[in-house]
């Protein structure tokens, strides 16, 4: 009875082992288990003990499978069916039982998939080839929050928000960010910042390098007394590196801005009276545009994102606006990271008694959703 049992066993194990993938490498190691996939530098392998294994490319001279494997070669060729090797090339066998087998050398193969990841990656592929607006779309939420209570009664609040819609061929990028404090110490309550910033622009490549971008954007700040600006415009820029992990832009344009500052007191140091009224303004002007973009992967885990804008105005000579967003995140786990954010705008013609420059700094949480593009 136990040498049957034993028998039994020793028979379902073969049977496993005969149904598992098999890799050989140069040093003669075999690893058996099921392809996922391989992009002609890796090859992944899901191994029943160990796991997911990632085998350099180069390092394999044999590949035994048992289940269909999606072969894609340089020149767009796809090879599908069950692999052997001879004579150093990968021999794929036809899906149906006449076709004949065709062979490839490893240096010509650049994706290897196993049906389900083909399914995957074809589904993405049509996608793309024919993609919906609501297709690629993929974002971040970042907020801070900071309380005093006791001797002090604080509050500062930041909410900042960001959609990306990106396919080889162009960008939709939405966004905005939202800043409050105020300080009930001493009654009456004081607010100390109260501004919001939102806009919209979207990018049109005209080549792998050049592209064509329309902007416009809208900002309030209550402490600066700025009811409203509106800025329109867009022009030409250029990818001066655009790899996986990094991305930095340079570009220029012409904008239209509108600003709206509201009336407001100020004290009167000869009085009477003791305040004096500065009066509402309204100012339109056509600007320049030049600035950068720096998207950089600095880890496996940590992102940076920069922007520079500087705007000269051209109705008013010697006036202009400078605007420095950028934030760095550390991922925690898949859609939740910790980010610090610096925000510095700056114009050169502030209201009276007022200053030019606003800073903020914050810290807190991101939340990432979507998918971006292939």
């Amino acid at each position: 009875m136990r040498r049957s049992l034993l028998g039994i066993l020793v028979f379902v194990f073969l049977g496993v082992s005969a149904r598992a993938d098999q890799v050989t490498l140069k040093n003669g190691d075999r690893f058996t288990g099921k392809i996922v996939n391989g992009d002609g530098k890796t090859l992944l392998l899901k191994s029943e003990f160990a796991g997911d294994v990632t085998i350099q490319w180069d390092a394999i001279t044999a590949i035994e499978s048992t289940d269909n494997i999606n072969i894609t070669l340089k020149d767009g060729t796809r090879l599908s069916g069950k692999v052997t090797t001879q004579d150093g090339k990968f021999v794929v066998a036809g899906a149906a039982p006449a076709a004949t087998p065709a062979a490839a050398t490893k240096e010509a193969i650049v994706a290897v998939r196993n049906d389900a990841e083909q399914r995957s990656f074809d589904q993405d592929a049509e996608k793309m080839a024919h993609p919906k607006f609501t297709y690629f779309w993929r974002g971040v939420f970042d907020t801070g929050l900071a309380l005093t209570r006791g001797n002090s009664e604080t509050a500062n609040f930041t909410l900042a928000a960001k959609a990306v819609r990106e396919t080889p061929r162009d960008k939709l990028t939405v966004y905005g960010n939202y800043i409050f404090a105020n300080n009930s110490s001493v009654p009456p309550t004081v607010t100390t910042a109260n501004a919001l910033d939102a806009g919209l622009r979207g990018d049109l490549n005209v080549s792998p390098r050049m592209f064509v971008f329309a902007l416009t954007y809208y900002q309030t700040n209550e402490l600066q007394h700025l009811d409203l600006r509106s800025v329109f415009g867009g022009g030409f820029g250029y990818h001066v590196i655009k790899t996986a992990n990094t991305t930095f832009d340079v570009f220029g344009g012409i904008t239209y801005d509108h600003d709206s500052f509201s009336s407001y007191l100020v004290s009167n140091p000869t009085p009477p009276p003791d305040f004096n009224t500065i009066p509402s303004s309204d100012q339109s002007s056509a600007e320049a545009l030049v600035g950068e973009e720096f998207d950089a992967k600095l880890s496996k885990r940590t992102v940076l994102a920069e922007r520079f804008s500087f705007y000269p105005n051209l109705s008013h000579t010697g006036d202009y606006r400078m605007e420095l967003h950028s934030n760095v995140a550390t991922q925690i786990n898949n859609w939740l990271s910790w980010q610090v954010t610096l925000t510095d705008t700056y114009i050169s013609y502030p209201p009276v008694t007022l200053k030019a420059n606003d800073l903020l700094l914050s810290t807190g949480l991101r939340v990432t959703w979507g998918k971006g593009k292939l």
